[in-house]
């Protein structure tokens, strides 16, 4: 048997019903013995809905009234109407078993399972298993229409069935022409078999994933703004009605290792891709959620991997995983099964366990951890930030491509970080950002954060050509990020006057930009930290310049950095001496190296990258060839840095902190105070800390 169901919600109808989140206020139903060709009652019942406000095209269509409505069972009991009612309509045919039948796939899985699922009932078993008449009508006649492009009335008018839709009720007329459809399809020149019915998956089924898979990427849709706290379940929940395929979900994490609200999805195939790409900006709890399209290479390089061993772990099926960190670095697995006790069995004991280590085997702190079932699970996370040994242990939920992402993380990290060859000697011409008390410069404030060079230079029109070579200055902000404010150096003052005067409140993309004229020096107070503002100026919280090019997306452009260009990161910027009365004597030699990394900097116009709070991403501190600094060293009789060696530098300073403090820091770590002497120039109170005789020394 056959149950023939049509439904209505009070949004929208047609081919976008469910798209737009709106509950469900119809349901018209009939059962058909296919076998005696009979038919049961035709049933209607109208469902009251929380928010009774109908949209014009339901009004339109339906003629229902929010009155009507009103006076209506909520869902969850007209669900119950409904088995009971299709129970005594079997028992009078004489059957026992029947499967739903529905005008295409949207009632069943973009109106019911998502809407009993955000009102926390269960359907009935038989809500996942249903046929689609469009795809059956289409199976028994090929010639006929597409299914995307079958209707109700399309599959009548082929069949030439005249029924007028006018004579009915809405609903009434839908089910009506459905059955009769049916009974077209059943008749001796066809004799069509219902056979294959669609199914909804009943749960999210996790799994491993490998990178040597092919991913189709008509299957894959990627999901922004989720709560940090998602886990794949409540993707899957969001998604309820469409079959995730296995392991098909992949919450994105960010640099730090913790999820930016980002999750790749892959479906069983596309029409289910399709389907979930109509919920773009349907709810998860209070946030909107947005759907994209994704391929199939981004989503294997996020929940892809190669390692057997997350590969074994992961090969339990079905197991709820929880995500610990901070963990100590010498907790074993005895003192994590010994934190989590009896409460909450570990599935396989120590085999359930997966601990996070980099490639020389050190540990993360971090681990992952399998349960068997969901309330073994939520005992676990009752422990989130309970004490093991002296740290305080963070839990979460997890999912298989997260683990695959932690470990390929951490694995590809190398030991010694390198970066890529070849490594250019540049010897940079003598050149430096222009000083001094002459308006040749202009300051630009209020630009576009996505404004880049290119931006500016149309910004600024025919007066590009009056702009210095490497005059173009974008300023950043403490996160790395542009601030709005750039600085231009111009040939001449007049210049500055011209451009300021002509360019000022111009518009850039959809903001204004203000133009004033200012010297080299106000420039560089703010290149350096300072501030520039009505009051004056204020000196930067640091004068030594700190140069840091971050990557970020309004520079990726891939241009050799030519010679010249160097000049923009002198040595002494990166390792500048301290401020005493000899530090001017002798200077070592500006020798400067840039990877063929930092080579992505769109340099046209160079940038500048003043960001003293800021450590180097891109151009960072970077040892020479041995060659190269021998070479230098010998020209100029001064010492330079040794190879091995390395520079770091400290952020986050306590504002009191003193040397002795930093020192005490790197107990344990090894440096060569000699060697240094003639790089690093200090006061003679330093240098005796730093030569004194102790068990640690730094650097």
């Amino acid at each position: 048997s056959l149950v023939v169901l049509f439904g209505a919600t009070a949004g929208a109808y047609g081919a976008k019903l469910g798209s737009d989140e709106r509950e469900l206020i119809l349901l018209v139903w009939q059962v058909v013995d296919l076998q005696s060709k009979k038919v049961g009652t035709l049933h209607k019942s109208l469902v009251k809905a929380d928010n009774l406000d109908l949209s014009d095209q339901c009004r339109e269509v339906s003629g229902l009234t929010p009155e009507g409505l009103g006076k209506a069972e909520p869902l969850d009991r007209v669900l119950q109407q409904f088995s009971q009612l299709v129970s005594s309509d079997l028992k009078v045919l004489g059957r026992n078993s029947y499967t739903l039948c529905s005008d295409g796939q949207l009632l069943i899985r973009q109106v019911l399972h998502p809407e009993t699922s955000k009102k926390n009932f269960l359907l009935s078993d038989c809500f996942y298993s249903f046929y689609d008449l469009r795809k059956e009508f289409h199976t028994c006649y090929p010639s006929s229409a597409a299914v995307k492009d079958q209707t109700i009335k399309t599959m009548a008018e082929y069949l030439g069935l005249g029924t007028d839709e006018a004579e009915e009720d809405f609903g009434v007329w839908q089910v009506k022409t459905m059955v009769a459809i049916i009974f077209s399809m059943l008749s001796e020149g066809c004799n069509h078999v219902f056979t294959e019915p669609e199914t909804v998956k009943y749960k999210y089924e996790t799994g491993p994933c490998s990178k040597s898979e092919t991913v189709d990427s008509e299957t894959v849709i990627r999901a922004r703004g989720l709560p940090w706290q998602s886990s794949d379940q409540d993707i899957a929940r969001f998604f309820k009605g469409l079959n995730i395929a296995k392991g098909g979900v992949a919450l994105c994490l960010n640099s730090q290792g913790r999820r930016n609200g980002e999750a790749l999805v892959r479906f069983v195939n596309s029409e289910q891709r399709d389907l979930a790409l109509e919920r773009h900006k349907h709810h998860m709890g209070s946030r909107y959620i947005e759907v994209y399209k994704a391929t199939g290479e981004e989503f294997l390089k996020i929940a892809g991997g190669t390692s057997n061993e997350v590969a074994q772990f992961l090969s339990k099926e079905n197991q709820v995983i929880i995500r610990m960190r901070g963990l100590p670095f010498t907790a074993t697995q005895e003192d994590v099964l010994g934190f989590l006790g009896q409460e909450c069995p570990v599935t396989g004991g120590k085999e359930g366990l997966l601990f996070v280590k980099y490639p020389d085997g050190r540990p993360t702190g971090d681990a992952f951890v399998l349960f068997s079932c969901e309330e073994y699970a939520q005992n676990a996370l009752k422990k989130h930030k309970e004490i093991l040994g002296k740290r305080y242990i963070e839990l979460f939920r997890s999912t298989a491509a997260e683990v695959q992402q932690v470990l390929n993380r951490y694995m590809s990290t190398p030991l010694i970080p390198t970066l890529p060859t070849p490594i250019i000697p540049v010897i940079p011409p003598p050149y430096s950002i222009a000083t001094g008390s002459a308006r040749d410069c202009v300051r630009l404030r209020g630009l576009p954060y996505t404004a880049g060079i290119d931006d500016i230079l149309e910004f600024m029109g025919d007066a590009t050509g009056d702009i210095k070579p490497h005059g173009v200055h974008m300023v950043l902000n403490q996160q790395g990020r542009p601030s709005g404010d750039a600085f231009i150096q111009m040939k001449s003052a007049d210049k500055a006057f011209m451009v300021a005067q002509k360019c000022h409140k111009k518009m850039m993309k959809d903001r204004y930009v203000e133009v004033f004229q200012c010297s080299g020096e106000e420039m560089n107070f703010v290149l350096m930290g300072g501030t520039l503002n009505r009051s004056g100026l204020s000196p930067p919280p640091c004068k030594l310049p700190c140069l840091s090019p971050p990557a970020y997306a309004a520079f990726q452009t891939a241009a050799v950095i030519p010679a010249e260009a160097a000049a923009l990161y002198q040595t002494q910027a990166l390792l500048p001496t301290t401020r005493t009365p000899q530090a001017s004597a002798a200077a070592p030699p500006a020798v400067t190296y840039y990877p063929a990394q930092a080579a992505q900097l769109y340099m046209n116009y160079t940038a500048y990258y003043p960001s003293p709070p800021v450590s180097p991403t891109t151009v960072g501190y970077i040892a020479a060839p041995p060659g190269a600094v021998a070479a230098a060293a010998t020209a100029a009789h001064t010492p330079i840095l040794p190879q091995p060696g390395a520079l770091v530098r400290m952020q986050g300073l306590p504002y009191n902190t003193g040397m002795k403090e930093i020192l005490s820091f790197f107990q344990g770590y090894q440096y060569a105070p000699d060697d240094y002497n003639g790089l690093i120039q200090l006061s003679d109170q330093a240098r005796s800390v730093l030569q004194a005789p102790k068990e640690w020394v730094c650097l």
